[in-house]
This record gives structure tokens, sequence and C-alpha cells, in this order.
């Protein structure tokens, strides 16, 4: 395909070799743009073992540090500030003008979206008119009727479901979001035919490309995409369009 390709969901943490392997990484897969948040708030022993058994972390992520890349990138990179519940909106409320959406992770903080703190911060999001990036998990308060409900809660905010679910075969959450035209799918870490199903679903139009680099290589996310064999309309959308046009980037290059 020779359209621009987005990426919607990069990680990036401090220094600047890791901002360097970034941009280089972008380069030799093609990709001219990515919507990043701040990485390493956990080590991967300790999310894997939250998300499988329960816990949670109060750690804040460097968002600084993602600002600071975002800056040196050549406008090429996207800030998303990853909000901590356990802090308040306040933090994020105060700051919401320097980013461009904000991630707000259960897996990381283990605070449920039916918390008030949670709806705290989505209200601060509609108030800045930023998308918010969910990881769901397979825990009460944190999955997809719960991220419904609140879509429901608040039509006028995009809600992007990371992964497009809780495990790579997580068709369901797809049904139960299905109804609700303001969230869309991103697509890093789900199976080719969960994506698939993504694209019939919801549309073209609601889903996303996007990597979770550096735990996931850029090819692997493009390569499956790939193999959907979407017309060139749908790769457009899929991989650069919907992005520009939930942050408000020009569509043309």
């Amino acid at each position: 395909m020779s359209s621009p390709v987005f990426d919607f969901h990069a990680r990036l943490a401090a220094g600047e070799a890791t901002l360097d392997g970034l941009l280089s990484t972008m380069d030799r897969c093609g990709i001219e743009r990515a919507a990043v948040c701040a990485g390493g708030v956990l080590d991967l022993d300790r999310l894997a073992t939250q998300v499988l058994t329960g816990g949670h972390s109060e750690s804040d992520a460097n968002n600084d540090a993602v600002l600071a890349g975002c800056a040196g990138s050549g406008g090429r990179l996207l800030p998303f500030f990853f909000a901590n519940p356990h802090r308040g909106a306040q933090p994020y409320r105060e700051r919401a003008a320097e980013f461009r959406g904000v991630e707000i992770s259960p897996a990381v903080h283990g605070v449920p979206l039916t918390d008030q703190r949670t709806l705290a911060l989505v209200e601060a999001a509609a108030e800045a008119g930023h998308p918010v990036y969910v990881v769901c998990l397979n825990r009460p308060g944190c999955g997809a009727t719960d991220l419904a409900a609140l879509a429901g809660a608040f039509p006028g905010v995009a809600f992007v479901l990371g992964h497009c679910g809780v495990v790579g075969i997580d068709v369901y959450s797809l049904t139960v979001l299905a109804p609700y035209r303001n969230v869309l799918a991103e697509t890093s870490g789900c199976y080719t035919g969960v994506a698939r199903i993504a694209v019939r679903r919801l549309g073209a139009e609601r889903v996303l490309l996007g990597t979770e680099y550096p735990l996931q290589h850029p090819d692997v996310e493009l390569t499956k995409l790939r193999t959907l064999e979407l017309d060139a309309a749908c790769w457009r959308q899929i991989t650069w369009s919907n992005a520009c046009r939930l942050l408000g980037e020009p569509e043309t290059r």
C-alpha cells in the first residue's frame, strides 16, 4: 500500500536513545507519525502478574519524558497523557493542553472503569476534546460492558479499545462495543482473525493500527493487516485517516 502510516499506539520511555530507536524503527517500517504514551511504568513481569492475578500500582508514568521526546521528533510523535487515577483528575486537567489524548489502564493502576476517579478523568478528557485509550481486563468493573457504559455516558468522547479487547481472541468485546459509534478498536496484539472481525463488525472507520512498540515490532502489526487484503480505501482509513481525524491532524501530506 502506498498511503502513509500512522501508528496510534506506541510507547516512549525516558532517554534520547529510546527516542532515536523509535524514530529509526518508524523509518524502517514506513511509519510517518505515531501517537505515543509513556512506557516502563511497570516491568513486564510485574505487569503480567497484575493482569493475571490482580493487584495494582500507584506509580506515575513519566509524562514529561513523552513530551520531551515528542518535542524532539519534528512533529512526527504526538503525546498522550498516561493518567494515574490514584492522583485524581487534576494533574491531567492542568496539563491537558500539552497532550493530544489520554490513556487509562486498569492493568497498571487497578482502578475500575466504573470508579468515580475514572469518571473524573473521562470528564476531563471531554473538556479537552481528547480521545481516551483504554486497556480492559477480565475483572469486575474493567471489561467491555463497563467501557460500553462509559461510552454511553459520554457520547461526545471517542474511546479506543486497546488491543481489540482483553485477549487475542476477544471477539466478545467487539460484539459488546459494536453499537457504540464513539468506540474504536486498536489492533495491536490481537489475532489476524480478530482484526478481520473488527473491520467487519465496526467498519473500517472505527479501526486503528497500533503497534505497542517496543513490546511488539511494527512490522509484525503491519504484516497482520496486510494479510487481511483490505482495499486501498479501508487500508488508508485504518492506517492513517482515522488517527488523523481523532487527533486533529491533516490527512493530506
